[in-house]
């Protein structure tokens, strides 16, 4: 078994459209961290999903629903952190706004 530290999302902006940001490609895949901060003025929601494969980010599988951050507010998720996606699974997201939330995610890939 390898076990590789990994940038699971480059910090990036997240789009206020459901887009797939990281899929576990023929590993298992433990988040150690996934961070949003909200570099706009007001506050502004973000939602995650940890999808299964074969399922698409909906209301069943989503693990953060509209969590409103306020204005320069930074939050790092404690119920996505250990989460463990099997091969082919993935990280979902959705901004309430687009230009106002940048994310990261880091962890562990095992094969």
């Amino acid at each position: 078994m390898t076990v590789t530290v990994k940038v699971l999302v480059p910090a990036k902006t997240a789009e206020a459209s459901q887009t797939t940001q990281y899929i576990a490609v023929n590993v298992t895949t433990i988040i150690d961290k996934f961070t949003a901060t909200n570099y706009s003025a007001v506050p502004a929601t973000i939602s995650v999903n940890l999808v299964t494969v074969s399922l698409s980010a909906g209301n069943d599988n989503v693990i953060t629903k509209t969590k409103t951050l306020a204005a320069s507010e930074v939050y790092t998720f404690p119920e996505i952190v250990g989460q463990v996606l099997s091969p082919g699974s993935f990280i979902s997201t959705i901004a309430g706004t687009a230009s106002a939330i940048n994310i990261r995610a880091s962890g562990r890939e095992v094969t």
